[in-house]
């Protein structure tokens, strides 16, 4: 009997941690004799791996069934569209972190034949969707009018054990009403970019989607990668994608352009009743409210690029998250070089989305923004929304200083550490000094017996940047703000390396992985993935591929492009 109450006592705890677990209310969690997320039983077998039910049903549906690309799509947000299967799937590589903490599964369910069929779109979990969303967007500065998912499948929604709501996304999956002259594919090349980068900027701490895992195929499909004449064949993948939410500045910019205000309304209503919980729904001023969030994560998210030297590289409102995330990797690139001006897309002539030009674009599509919510704001609260979009730049350069003082362990953060951080990077754009070595070596800066500035042979991108006039000035000044701070030199270093990170990833490391996985080699993207999961501590493998080392002369010539 006491058995059966010892046994009894347990399940209504554990039933008990989970609901905790759920609601993220760790308050309670001295209370339990076990740890509760952990404690959680991850599923082991596919098979049993369902969706919730998905409120995303409840937005207006296409009525038309049948899969064929439309330019005009109307009155709605979604269609109904089959993914289309690719020929013989091989399990490319896996995020065991996003499967133990997104999906909830053991990462050995990856063996379970279920698996990979459900990342080809065969196998359906229960409460499966299989929708293409209908959006629009500004591209390069223009209104491009209808895009939406070309190549995407939304499959479900589900509520992870820590309370945060996913939506899974198939990238790759077939044509969609929205593909206009694509085939609904996407290559190989991209899509080991994509997967790498979303789970890197994870571990940078960057607001992001995540990638689970992506599948291969021997299907080929032609690319004209550089848009030059001279397209090629190149194999084709599937990327499991997870976000929050996919709804995107386009989404609402569409039903706005369209006089959908019925559409419109409740989209955004279903977007802040499900991921802007602190607005009340029965606010008048909800909509002002919801834009002036928008506006204040979006400023933090492109200062936290700028921090890690990121550029997106397609910076159309049809890309830029309503959450903030970072969405849709494309062309997109780190800095090698400090060059303020640099874009990583080679079809950006006009250098529109060039590194320093992320807030400026920020600003334009927030403005595109707040011309999609005018239908809902009444005439007398106009002034208010204006100066919302006014309070974007105080916001990103707000952001953008604390997270270079961080950079630079200047805690306390004061006016005149603006002066040190701007100094800093004018030296860097004039020595062409790489943007994370540098930034990394800075704490390994010792003064010696006499008082001298010494800088360790190991220590290459901060050598090549000591050449500069200014360098000894600016060091002492630097060293003397983090003496005022109270910090010693070993104090910093521990602070900047948290911050700072050995390992990124440069174009040159993904175009090594590319070319293995594209002879049928995965061992490389694994083990990139792998070392982007400690990017701020040293790793024996990232230092034996030089990962931290200066990047190769032949890296220069890499070029990206939007061909996908």
């Amino acid at each position: 009997m006491n058995y059966l109450f010892f046994i009894f006592f347990l399940h209504i705890e554990h039933l008990f941690a989970i609901r905790v677990c759920q609601k993220n209310d760790f308050k309670h969690l001295f209370n339990l004799n076990l740890d509760v997320c952990s404690a959680i039983p991850l599923i082991e077998t596919f098979s049993r791996w369902k969706f919730d039910n998905s409120r995303l049903k409840e937005l207006p549906l296409d009525p038309e069934k049948r899969n064929y690309v439309r330019r005009n799509v109307h009155n709605a947000i979604f269609s109904q569209v089959p993914v289309t299967p690719i020929r013989s799937p091989t399990l490319l590589a896996v995020s065991d972190d996003a499967l133990r903490n997104v999906l909830n599964v053991r990462p050995k369910v990856t063996q379970d034949s279920n698996f990979v069929d459900f990342i080809n779109g065969v196998f359906r979990p229960e409460n499966s969707l299989t929708y293409a969303h209908r959006y629009g967007g500004h591209q390069f500065g223009s209104w491009a009018d209808q895009l939406g998912d070309g190549r995407a499948n939304l499959l479900g929604e589900r509520i992870s054990f820590d309370g945060k709501r996913w939506e899974y996304q198939l990238k790759g999956s077939g044509r969609t009403p929205y593909s206009r002259d694509g085939d609904g594919r996407a290559v190989l090349r991209s899509s080991i970019r994509e997967f790498l980068c979303s789970e890197a900027m994870h571990y940078l701490d960057v607001p992001t989607s995540r990638a689970a895992a992506i599948i291969v195929s021997e299907d080929t499909v032609m690319r004209d990668q550089f848009y030059d004449g001279h397209p090629q064949r190149e194999k084709v993948a599937i990327v499991l994608r997870l976000a929050e939410s996919w709804f995107r500045i386009g989404s609402l910019e569409i039903l706005a352009k369209g006089k959908e205000i019925d559409n419109l309304r409740q989209l955004i209503d279903f977007i802040i009743e499900n991921h802007f919980k602190s607005i009340d729904l029965k606010d008048e001023n909800k909509y002002i409210i919801f834009f002036n969030e928008v506006v204040n994560n979006t400023a933090y998210t492109i200062a936290k690029w700028t921090s890690i030297g990121f550029a997106h590289g397609v910076c159309n409102t049809d890309n830029f998250s309503l959450l903030g995330l970072t969405i849709d990797y494309g062309p997109f690139g780190f800095l090698d070089a400090y060059n303020p001006g640099w874009t990583p897309n080679t079809s950006d002539d006009e250098y529109r989305y060039a590194f320093n030009k992320q807030a400026f674009v920020g600003s334009f599509n927030l403005l595109k923004l707040r011309e999609a919510l005018l239908p809902l704001i009444p005439h007398e609260k106009l002034p208010s929304v204006r100066n919302i979009l006014n309070g974007f730049y105080p916001l990103y350069t707000r952001y953008f200083n604390k997270l270079y003082c961080q950079k630079l362990a200047l805690i306390k953060c004061e006016k005149e550490d603006e002066h040190i951080i701007n100094q800093l990077l004018k030296m860097m754009e004039g020595k062409s000094a790489d943007f994370t070595m540098t930034f990394r070596q800075l704490s390994e800066i010792r003064l010696n017996i006499h008082e001298q500035i010494d800088i360790p042979k190991t220590a290459w991108a901060l050598k090549h940047l000591s050449s500069h006039n200014q360098f000894d000035a600016w060091t002492r000044n630097w060293m003397k703000r983090l003496e005022e701070s109270g910090l010693n030199l070993n104090e910093a270093k521990q602070i900047m390396n948290r911050v700072n990170p050995r390992y990124i990833l440069r174009n040159w490391i993904s175009q090594e992985a590319i070319e293995m996985a594209d002879r049928g080699d995965f061992s490389r993207v694994r083990l990139i993935l792998d070392i982007l999961k400690n990017p701020y501590k040293l790793q024996k493998p990232a230092e034996d591929l030089k990962y931290a080392n200066r990047p190769p002369k032949w890296a220069k010539g890499l070029k990206v492009s939007c061909s996908s």
